[in-house]
């Protein structure tokens, strides 16, 4: 019976999906997907599931969220948490695929606590905005994040994206690695993650590794992903340079007589 449920629970939230998808040219899409996910009454993980995917798309799309949507859909209270919901997730999330960190935290800082305690995806966009500034402040949110939404691979891959772009945070790539273990199968099935697990395998020195994880995303990424192969294929070419650049380090002769 369970596995009924989820099927047709998955059948609905593709659904939902698809309403947005026609009309992502358009204006009205994030409207018709919000009604959608109001109708079935969708959980935090399930518009955190649906919004990130569509905001992505509309993103390419060139009808970005940001386009057809305002912060005030972000800040603003409203009648129906779920239509909120799924604005904050549209919203936030492609801020953070522009990796405009400051315009998610100052909307962030004006969405009450009580919110974020109901909805630990927007809470981890938050993080997300505090580490990608390389902000340790932003650890304690990645930590609340953790234990308030265990094993959620969206959720997860937020502060996981945080974390990469934070390059000067403390102990950041043994992070990562903490980070894409968590996630199913360790990461091993997902070429994001891997992409994530060759940067810090490169920051420790571990660069065969580095280069078996980015050849694994690189053969698992899906056709016409061409701006994340393009990602993936830059991450090789740095892998490559620094285990060259090391070897000519260490081969190099001995200067002293």
């Amino acid at each position: 019976m369970t596995h009924a449920l989820d099927s047709e629970r998955t059948a609905a939230l593709t659904g939902a999906a698809s309403v947005a998808i026609e009309a992502i040219t358009g204006s009205e899409w994030p409207t018709l997907l919000a009604e959608a996910l109001r109708e079935i009454e969708a959980t935090w993980q399930e518009s955190a599931e649906v919004c990130a995917d569509i905001a992505w798309q509309a993103r390419a799309a060139q009808n970005s969220a940001l386009v057809v949507l305002t912060p005030e859909h972000v800040t603003a209270a409203g009648p129906d948490p779920v239509i909120r919901r799924t604005y904050r997730h549209l919203y936030l999330s492609t801020l953070r695929y522009d990796f405009r960190c400051r315009d998610i935290e100052d909307l962030m800082n004006k969405v009450p606590v009580s919110v974020l305690n109901e909805d630990p995806y927007s809470e981890a966009l938050y993080g997300f905005s505090r580490l990608g500034q390389s902000r340790s402040d932003g650890l304690a949110v990645m930590h609340r994040v953790l234990v308030a939404a265990p094993g959620h691979p969206k959720t997860l891959h937020v502060l996981l994206h945080g974390v990469w772009l934070g390059t000067f945070l403390p102990g950041r790539a043994p992070m990562l690695l903490m980070l894409v273990g968590l996630l199913p199968k360790g990461g091993l099935n997902d070429p994001i993650a891997l992409f994530r697990m060759a940067s810090a395998r490169r920051a420790l020195g571990h660069y065969p590794e580095a280069l078996t994880a980015i050849d694994h995303a690189l053969e698992l990424l899906a056709p016409g992903e061409l701006a994340v192969h393009a990602d993936l294929v830059r991450e090789r070419l740095l892998i490559t340079a620094a285990n060259d650049l090391t070897r000519l380090i260490h081969n190099r002769p001995d200067p002293t007589p």
